[in-house]
């Protein structure tokens, strides 16, 4: 049986390792064990912040169109509840968008929710 070698398979290994660790300060970006697990570290945060960006992308819409709504003298709830009796169907983030691009269209968004909560009250 022909010996086999597995020199060139660790080398493999060991250099995607330090290609995924290059910027790292430290022994992190040049260490094998500490820069793995810098690595395995970085990619379990990236996993998780992919996640975490869409929610926080949410939260940033919503503040905008508040802070838009209130100007006009209106809730941010009571918005969204007069958008949806009305039938408009505009995701948060384009209604964040108009708002900061086009106040004036914003501005008939709110009065037409406006009109839709004095209805229903």
């Amino acid at each position: 049986m022909p010996r086999v070698k597995r020199g060139t398979m660790a080398h493999k290994r060991k250099r995607r390792i330090f290609k995924a660790a290059k910027g790292y300060e430290g022994t992190r970006h040049s260490l094998l064990k500490t820069a793995r697990e810098a690595v395995h570290r970085g990619w379990q945060y990236a996993y998780r912040d992919r996640r975490q960006r869409k929610r926080e992308m949410r939260r940033l819409w919503i503040a905008r169109i508040n802070a838009a709504t209130r100007e006009h003298g209106l809730s941010y709830s009571r918005f969204i509840a007069g958008l949806v009796r009305a039938g408009v169907e505009v995701d948060r983030k384009n209604l964040a968008d108009l708002a900061t691009a086009d106040p004036a269209g914003f501005a008939e968004l709110v009065e037409l929710a406006k009109k839709q909560a004095t209805e229903a009250a």
